[in-house]
């Protein structure tokens, strides 16, 4: 269950199963377009890139380009599957909110000063930033990308200015999400933000940790999980081998 205190290995359940798989499905294959992408430009032939030992592959326009197509249909599969999971369970806090830009940069003022930062919610304010950034170009690069699948196909034919405006949108919008990638990976260069990092592959984060840097969102966990009267007065009256 996430979003769960576990005491026994002081812990808290961050992520569910189902947010681990989008968020590796999304970076493995994002890798995988960028790499085979470049690939076809082409790039690794004419700086030899190709005569590297298990890259020999990567010269091969078509070896390239049925790596971008497999890896662009798992990329929206994960997407589509992210977007359709959270929104029937009405889970949105990952949306950017009023302020985050302010608090932000008052948590990044604070890791380079060593002051104290503001209390944060379950993502920290950059995050929800981080999220809508990398979101919307990832989004970008997925509408272009069908349409440069769309001309291909026999029938459909759009105009060369049209597919030249694609094209370049397409390509402005890849390094537009390298740059963000990059600055994503290199938060983690600030040692208050590695436990998040381990949170990615295990789910869970250090509950002392949670304490002191997401108190908002331990609070509405301690709420959550504390019993209400009437459960408790129920809980009283009932025999002792039934209580729990």
């Amino acid at each position: 269950m996430v979003d769960r205190i576990r005491e026994k290995d002081k812990k808290i359940r961050r992520h569910s199963a189902s947010v681990l798989f989008v968020h590796w499905a999304v970076a493995i294959s994002t890798i995988l377009l960028i790499f085979s992408g470049i690939g076809q430009m082409p790039v690794y032939r004419r700086y030899m890139i190709y005569k590297i030992p298990g890259l020999g592959w990567s010269a091969d326009f078509a070896a390239t380009l049925y790596l971008h197509y497999v890896a662009a249909a798992v990329l929206m599969f994960a997407v589509a599957y992210h977007i359709v999971f959270h929104v029937l369970r009405r889970e949105y806090g990952i949306l950017p909110r009023r302020g985050d830009l302010k608090e932000s940069y008052m948590i990044i003022r604070a890791m380079f000063t060593g002051g104290k930062e503001p209390p944060s919610d379950k993502f920290l304010a950059e995050q929800r930033l981080a999220y809508a950034y990398i979101g919307f170009w990832l989004l970008v690069i997925i509408v272009t990308g069908i349409v440069k699948v769309l001309k291909n196909l026999p029938g459909i034919n759009f105009p060369g200015n049209t597919m030249i405006w694609v094209t370049d949108i397409h390509t402005f919008a890849t390094f537009m999400l390298i740059f963000g990638i990059l600055a994503h990976l290199a938060a983690f260069l600030f040692k208050a933000n590695r436990p998040l990092l381990r949170g990615m592959f295990t789910g869970k984060v250090d509950l002392e940790y949670v304490k002191h840097r997401h108190p908002l969102w331990y609070d509405r966990l301690v709420k959550k999980r504390a019993p209400s009267p009437g459960s408790r007065e129920r809980s009283a009256n009932l025999p002792q081998d039934m209580t729990v």
